[in-house]
């Protein structure tokens, strides 16, 4: 006889995951030119920090994985 797995439950931390995919979704939120940061417009510097700020968003969902397997 083979063991059922045990059901997960769901966890907070990843809800992390989310916010990119919300933040990037709501287009109205960077749909704009102004303010300029160094002459780059904002809809391009606002995606642009987002690839910097997503692997922050990742480390926690990392860090608790990473914890509950060892």
């Amino acid at each position: 006889m083979s063991a059922l797995p045990t059901p997960r439950r769901f966890k907070p931390v990843y809800l992390c995951l989310a916010v990119p995919y919300a933040a990037l979704l709501c287009v109205p939120l960077y749909d704009r030119l102004r303010p300029a940061l160094f002459g780059i417009p904002f809809f391009y510097w606002f995606q642009m920090l987002w690839s910097f700020l997503v692997p922050l968003v990742i480390l926690p969902v990392y860090l608790y994985q990473r914890r509950s397997r060892q």
